[in-house]
């Protein structure tokens, strides 16, 4: 069996890391699709993911680190794809979440000057965009499970600093 430059491994989960946030970030502020608060949650194990890889590359850190920071990138990828699969459960209706605002009862007039204040969120549950059905948390589902996949399968094959 090939053993894979652990170096080479880092760089590539943080290649991949900054790649999907700089992709998110773009379809936010370049083509204003406004996320939900599952869309940024799924963010968040990119950044972790991207930390620990940076962390991995940095400094004199030994081989059993460099790994351990790698494993922890890979299980960040897959608690990413996990945070997707809910979402895409919120979409779909397959159940309720706390992000998706309820109907209420009737509105006063200062209730309404409140509402017209607080700055509009976008729903958990309508997707920003989707392509033949398939929604942005949906591709991540695929993305993120990937790349764990990648990452943990590869992580055994690790060996020298290259």
């Amino acid at each position: 069996m090939k053993t894979i430059p652990s170096r080479a491994l880092a760089l590539f989960v943080l290649a991949v890391s900054v790649l999907a946030l700089a992709t998110a970030y773009v379809a936010q502020y370049g083509f204003g699709l406004r996320p939900c608060v599952l869309c940024l949650a799924q963010r968040v194990p990119f950044a972790l993911a991207g930390i620990l890889a940076a962390l991995a590359l940095l400094g004199p850190v030994g081989e059993r680190v460099r790994r351990g920071l790698i494993v922890l990138a890979g299980l960040a990828f897959l608690v990413n794809s996990g945070i997707a699969v809910y979402h895409v459960g919120v979409e779909q209706k397959w159940w309720v979440s706390s992000c998706v605002p309820t109907e209420s009862g009737p509105v006063s007039v200062t209730d309404m000057a409140a509402l017209m204040a607080k700055p509009v969120e976008a729903r958990c549950d309508e997707p920003a965009w989707q392509w033949n059905g398939i929604t942005m948390a949906a591709m991540n589902i695929a993305f993120s499970g990937g790349l764990a996949l990648i990452v943990l399968v590869l992580s055994r094959r690790m060996g020298g600093r290259g």
